[in-house]
């Protein structure tokens, strides 16, 4: 029962979510919507924010489990994209509400993820060092992130989406570069 509980609230709310912004949506209201009482709502969640953490979570979970392995960033890109996509007014409204945060540390995790998986499978054959290979992971997932950022501060367009998948493949075989370039460092 409890189970079936928490999916109704988490359905109902992003189904609110997709309709109004966050600021806009109360307890009362996923209740009502939802037909359950404020007590079963309070029983699984604090509040609305920690709703927001867990179904925030649960997405990104999602989106990893969805894929495995990734063999380019620009597919890392294209994940991200497709599943923001298909959210996009529910995400627009918790980037921009007070859950920001919650939003971008879960995504910092979903991006270091991909570019983890990326990295793995480009440098297999690269003899580096573990800490050459975390720099060249952390300069991707940085660049990622704030790509994704940036598209989200601009209205997540279409035209901006595809701006920048160009710029990922303008920079496809970067990661070997860095590699190689931290190797004759040494």
């Amino acid at each position: 029962m409890a189970n079936f509980t928490q999916k109704a609230i988490k359905e109902t709310f992003i189904a609110l979510l997709e309709e109004h912004p966050l600021s806009d949506i109360t307890v009362k209201n996923i209740v009502e919507t939802c037909g359950i009482n404020r007590n079963s709502f309070y029983y699984h969640y604090q509040d609305i924010p920690a709703l927001i953490e867990e179904i925030v979570k649960e997405q990104a979970e999602t989106i990893i489990q969805k894929y495995p392995s990734v063999n380019s960033i620009v597919e890392c890109f294209d994940a991200l994209i497709e599943f923001f996509s298909q959210r996009k007014r529910a995400i627009m409204h918790i980037y921009r509400s007070v859950s920001r945060e919650v939003f971008e540390r879960n995504l910092m995790e979903v991006s270091e993820y991909f570019v983890r998986s990326y990295i793995d499978t480009a440098l297999a054959q690269e003899n580096i060092p573990a800490e050459d290979k975390q720099t060249v992971i952390n300069y991707y997932k940085c660049v990622g992130f704030g790509l994704i950022i940036d598209w989200l501060n601009n209205g997540m367009t279409e035209t901006y989406a595809q701006s920048i998948r160009r710029i990922f493949l303008l920079k496809k075989d970067l990661a070997v570069e860095i590699a190689q370039m931290l190797q004759n460092q040494v």
